[in-house]
């Protein structure tokens, strides 16, 4: 604490008016401090309120992401789903459709194996048939000698 020299009527006044400049001084200097650090703590709450809000946004998008990876997460699923189940299809198709041509196969050698039993019976039938023509032409010959030797 400060002490003042004594006057007759009291205190020194300038002194005393010495103190007060330099009371008022640190006084004032005090006040500035503080309106500064008011300033300053409202341009950090303005920022910390636009951190808020960036922090928002970024929650938001971050939600977002997450959705979206979620969607390509299950575009992926289907996606795969969808291929095995075309391989599947696909190897279901291709056993169908050799099963046919078996099948197609098949009656085709038994048409060509039926087609061979009948090209073969007509064969004979045709040997069968020469023969017996001739047979009949050679009877008819025999009979036209025959009838050379008969005279009229």
């Amino acid at each position: 604490m400060k002490e003042f020299a004594r006057t007759a009527n009291g205190y020194d006044p300038s002194e005393v008016n010495a103190f007060l400049d330099q009371v008022i001084d640190q006084i004032e200097k005090i006040v500035g401090e503080l309106k500064a650090k008011d300033a300053k703590i409202k341009e950090l709450e303005e920022k910390g309120t636009d951190v808020d809000k960036i922090r928002e946004k970024l929650e938001q998008y971050q939600r977002m992401e997450n959705t979206l990876n979620n969607a390509i997460l299950m575009a992926q699923k289907t996606s795969d789903q969808i291929k095995a189940n075309a391989y599947r299809e696909s190897e279901l198709i291709v056993d169908e459709a050799k099963k046919n041509a078996n099948r197609i196969v098949n009656e085709a050698l038994l048409r060509a194996e039926k087609i061979e039993m009948e090209s073969a019976m007509l064969k004979r039938n045709v040997t069968l048939f020469k023969r017996r023509l001739r047979g009949l032409i050679e009877q008819q010959l025999e009979m036209v000698d025959d009838i050379e030797k008969v005279d009229f």
